[in-house]
């Protein structure tokens, strides 16, 4: 069974910085490139990074020099950190692989 467990999420000040986790399990990590997606409040879902077996990442306008992306392969987790965050970028914050969604974890900048 594939599991994706984020965690790291909480309450910041704008400009302050947090790092995401999420645990992979139940598939041959290696062989997927893995995502972060996330849905502000009343929005709908977007993408905000990926990231490739051979650790290359792209990331979306919004977040691009702000946010880095990075895995462990070796255990499984991939990793988002979030410098610099502003009010914008509140919103539930999901680890993903094709076809597999985690529960998610809150990211809530506010002063």
């Amino acid at each position: 069974e594939v599991q994706l467990v984020e965690s790291g999420g909480g309450l910041v000040q704008p400009g302050g910085s947090l790092r995401l986790s999420c645990a992979a399990s139940g598939f041959t990590f290696t062989m997927y490139a893995m995502s972060w997606v996330r849905r502000p409040p009343g929005k709908e879902l977007e993408w905000v990074s990926a990231i490739n077996v051979d650790g290359s990442a792209s990331y979306s306008d919004s977040v691009k020099g702000r946010f880095f992306t990075s895995r462990d392969n070796a255990n499984g987790i991939v990793y988002l950190q979030m410098n610099n965050l502003k009010p914008e970028d509140t919103a539930m914050y999901y680890c993903a692989k094709p076809g597999d969604r985690g529960p998610g974890t809150q990211v809530t900048v506010s002063s």
